[in-house]
Protein backbone atom coordinates (compact mmCIF):
# COMPACT_ATOMS: atom_id res chain seq x y z
CA UNK A 1 0.00 0.00 0.00
CA UNK A 2 0.97 3.42 -0.59
CA UNK A 3 2.08 5.61 1.99
CA UNK A 4 -0.50 8.59 0.69
CA UNK A 5 -3.20 5.88 0.76
CA UNK A 6 -2.19 4.92 4.09
CA UNK A 7 -2.34 8.33 5.63
CA UNK A 8 -5.55 9.20 4.08
CA UNK A 9 -7.27 5.76 5.33
CA UNK A 10 -5.62 6.46 9.02
CA UNK A 11 -6.81 10.04 8.78
CA UNK A 12 -10.39 8.80 7.76
CA UNK A 13 -10.09 6.04 10.76
CA UNK A 14 -9.37 8.69 13.33
CA UNK A 15 -12.24 11.29 11.96
CA UNK A 16 -14.40 8.43 11.97
CA UNK A 17 -13.33 7.55 15.60
CA UNK A 18 -14.01 10.90 17.01
CA UNK A 19 -17.25 11.56 15.35
CA UNK A 20 -17.98 8.17 16.65
CA UNK A 21 -17.21 9.12 20.21
CA UNK A 22 -18.92 12.18 20.04
CA UNK A 23 -21.85 11.06 18.88
CA UNK A 24 -22.07 8.83 21.86
CA UNK A 25 -21.45 11.48 24.33
CA UNK A 26 -24.51 13.57 22.95
CA UNK A 27 -26.62 10.93 23.88
CA UNK A 28 -26.07 11.03 27.43
CA UNK A 29 -29.21 12.85 29.00
CA UNK A 30 -28.40 16.11 31.06
CA UNK A 31 -30.08 16.45 34.30
CA UNK A 32 -31.97 19.68 34.21
CA UNK A 33 -32.63 21.66 37.05
CA UNK A 34 -35.99 22.99 37.72
CA UNK A 35 -35.80 27.19 38.05
CA UNK A 36 -38.01 27.36 41.17
CA UNK A 37 -39.54 31.14 40.17
CA UNK A 38 -41.33 32.23 43.30
CA UNK A 39 -37.94 31.59 45.14
CA UNK A 40 -37.59 34.03 47.94
CA UNK A 41 -35.20 36.66 47.26
CA UNK A 42 -32.52 36.84 50.25
CA UNK A 43 -30.39 39.53 49.37
CA UNK A 44 -33.26 41.71 48.18
CA UNK A 45 -32.39 44.98 49.67
CA UNK A 46 -28.25 44.93 48.16
CA UNK A 47 -30.27 44.06 45.21
CA UNK A 48 -32.31 46.99 45.25
CA UNK A 49 -29.99 49.10 46.82
CA UNK A 50 -27.31 48.42 44.01
CA UNK A 51 -30.44 48.33 41.06
CA UNK A 52 -31.61 51.84 42.09
CA UNK A 53 -27.84 53.31 42.34
CA UNK A 54 -27.45 52.34 38.70
CA UNK A 55 -31.58 53.46 37.69
CA UNK A 56 -31.80 56.88 39.45
CA UNK A 57 -30.58 60.12 37.87
CA UNK A 58 -29.23 61.43 41.12
CA UNK A 59 -28.83 58.20 43.95
CA UNK A 60 -28.14 60.65 46.79
CA UNK A 61 -30.11 63.05 48.70
CA UNK A 62 -32.84 60.01 49.01
CA UNK A 63 -35.34 60.93 51.28
CA UNK A 64 -38.56 59.39 53.11
CA UNK A 65 -37.91 56.01 52.43
CA UNK A 66 -39.66 52.89 52.89
CA UNK A 67 -39.27 49.52 51.67
CA UNK A 68 -41.80 46.69 52.03
CA UNK A 69 -40.58 42.81 52.45
CA UNK A 70 -41.29 40.94 49.35
CA UNK A 71 -44.83 38.66 49.44
CA UNK A 72 -45.89 36.64 46.68
CA UNK A 73 -48.73 38.98 44.83
CA UNK A 74 -50.33 38.15 41.71
CA UNK A 75 -49.26 40.27 38.39
CA UNK A 76 -51.71 39.52 35.07
CA UNK A 77 -51.56 35.85 34.73
CA UNK A 78 -48.25 34.90 37.12
CA UNK A 79 -47.24 35.45 40.92
CA UNK A 80 -44.25 36.84 41.68
CA UNK A 81 -42.47 37.98 45.01
CA UNK A 82 -42.61 41.94 44.55
CA UNK A 83 -40.87 44.30 47.18
CA UNK A 84 -42.59 47.65 47.58
CA UNK A 85 -40.20 50.84 47.60
CA UNK A 86 -41.51 54.39 48.10
CA UNK A 87 -39.15 57.29 48.69
CA UNK A 88 -38.24 61.00 47.65
CA UNK A 89 -35.86 61.67 45.07
CA UNK A 90 -34.27 64.02 42.57
CA UNK A 91 -34.75 64.45 39.56
CA UNK A 92 -31.98 65.06 36.79
CA UNK A 93 -32.21 68.48 37.27
CA UNK A 94 -31.63 68.44 41.34
CA UNK A 95 -35.65 69.19 42.28
CA UNK A 96 -37.15 66.54 44.71
CA UNK A 97 -40.59 64.98 43.23
CA UNK A 98 -42.20 64.18 46.22
CA UNK A 99 -42.52 60.39 47.17
CA UNK A 100 -43.84 57.89 44.74
CA UNK A 101 -43.86 54.41 45.42
CA UNK A 102 -41.59 51.81 43.09
CA UNK A 103 -42.37 47.53 42.59
CA UNK A 104 -39.07 45.70 42.48
CA UNK A 105 -39.90 41.92 40.94
CA UNK A 106 -37.98 38.95 41.72
CA UNK A 107 -37.36 35.92 39.61
CA UNK A 108 -36.02 32.45 40.81
CA UNK A 109 -34.79 34.94 43.72
CA UNK A 110 -33.06 37.40 41.53
CA UNK A 111 -34.58 40.95 41.10
CA UNK A 112 -35.75 41.49 37.70
CA UNK A 113 -36.83 45.12 37.53
CA UNK A 114 -38.16 47.98 39.50
CA UNK A 115 -40.58 49.61 37.92
CA UNK A 116 -42.83 52.39 38.91
CA UNK A 117 -46.56 51.60 40.53
CA UNK A 118 -48.89 52.37 38.30
CA UNK A 119 -52.11 50.81 40.14
CA UNK A 120 -52.70 48.89 43.13
CA UNK A 121 -50.13 46.38 43.42
CA UNK A 122 -48.55 48.40 46.79
CA UNK A 123 -51.46 49.30 48.17
CA UNK A 124 -51.18 46.75 51.35
CA UNK A 125 -47.59 47.12 51.53
CA UNK A 126 -46.38 47.01 55.03
CA UNK A 127 -43.71 49.95 54.52
CA UNK A 128 -40.57 49.45 57.21
CA UNK A 129 -38.25 52.80 57.19
CA UNK A 130 -34.96 52.02 54.65
CA UNK A 131 -32.70 53.89 55.90
CA UNK A 132 -29.77 51.58 53.85
CA UNK A 133 -31.57 53.83 50.51
CA UNK A 134 -31.03 57.18 52.25
CA UNK A 135 -27.24 56.56 52.61
CA UNK A 136 -26.94 55.83 49.07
Amino acid sequence: MEPKTRFVRTIGAVVAAALTLGACSSFTPEKEVPVEENRYPKSYKAAILDRLRAQLPDAKGIRSAFLAEPALKPRDAITRYIACIRFDAKDDRGKYQGNKEYAAFFYNGDLTQIVAVTDDVCKQAAYQPFPELERL
